[in-house]
């Protein structure tokens, strides 16, 4: 009899996320099994439980997914686990904490194809500004960006010290230039797009960031995309589904939250299915997500 397949899924929060679980078993997995206010230190210990309880034939039908909301903090934990890792018992890992790895490659992604199929640019050089970056999902797109060539500036809404503080943590982990903005104003949010070419809209749910008056005095925008599907949206004139509709005066393409949300659940259902069927053992990260997306959009 076949050996079930198992994920067991970790995070720091109180609850496991009910959508990263129906996500899992879904995709393939026989058994999900939450563990909450996991700490970074009880992550070898959780690991080799679950990898020491199979023998080696039934090690690649075993993942561990790591959760939360903290995106350094849950590619730490993956690191942790990695360590903990030993021949021939080696398990899959797999690390998307609060759905932003998955959220954020396809954002990137959508914004590629748009970007390079209606305005002849790729991602390479293009100027990116991102609004809600110090969030997981805004955090995550600009290292993907950057790591692309784009030119990144990410935008705090609490004045400098805090996003310059992520910006050199960003650089130092990822080996990615990225500028720091303060965004506490419409008026700075609105100097800021004016001097980029493409805004990825990360902020809280039921904020709105760019307003129809903001995206009409941008003239060198391309594209605004926005994750945000809580009225109101986060680009005012954006609609859910847009995947390359004109929302300003200047030909802007806007790329909704549903538009983006569509390609996301297939990353996340696809990379889940990756690690369920794999013949040898995974890591997988935003990189991944990323890659995923791609092919997908």
């Amino acid at each position: 009899m076949a050996a079930k397949a198992i994920l067991h899924m970790l995070s720091t929060l109180k609850h496991m996320s009910p959508f990263d679980v129906n996500m899992a078993l879904d995709a393939g997995y026989d058994a999900a099994v939450p563990y909450t206010n996991v700490t970074l230190d009880e992550v070898p210990a959780l690991v080799q439980d679950a990898m020491f309880s199979r023998a080696p034939s039934a090690a690649l039908r075993t993942g561990i997914f790591f959760a939360g909301r903290d995106a350094v903090l849950a590619l730490d934990m993956m690191d942790a686990a990695k360590k903990a890792l030993l021949k021939p018992f080696e398990v899959s890992l797999m690390a998307d904490p609060y759905g932003s790895f998955t959220t954020a490659g396809a954002m990137v992604a959508c914004v590629e194809k748009v970007l390079r199929d209606k305005k002849k640019r790729e991602l390479k050089g293009a100027r990116i500004v991102i609004y809600g970056a110090t969030g997981v999902v805004g955090y995550s797109a600009a290292v993907i960006s950057a790591l692309e060539g784009a030119d990144i500036t990410i935008v705090g809404y609490s004045g400098l010290e805090r996003v310059a503080k992520l910006c050199a943590e960003m650089e130092k982990r990822f080996h990615i230039k990225v500028k720091p903005a303060d965004g506490s104003t419409p008026e700075q949010n609105r100097a800021l797009l004016l001097d980029n070419e493409i805004a990825l809209c990360a902020a809280r749910a039921g904020v709105q960031v760019l307003s129809k008056d903001d995206l009409a005095a941008a003239k060198n925008l391309l594209i605004a995309a926005d994750v945000n599907a809580v009225p109101p949206l986060g680009v005012e004139g954006c609609g859910l589904h847009d995947n390359g509709v004109a929302i300003s005066p200047h030909g802007a393409l806007g790329i909704g939250a549903l538009a983006i949300g569509n390609v996301k659940y297939g990353t996340e259902s696809g990379l889940f299915k990756q690690m369920a069927s794999s013949d040898k053992p995974l890591c997988l990260d935003f990189r991944h997500a990323f890659a995923l997306a791609r092919k997908l959009v």
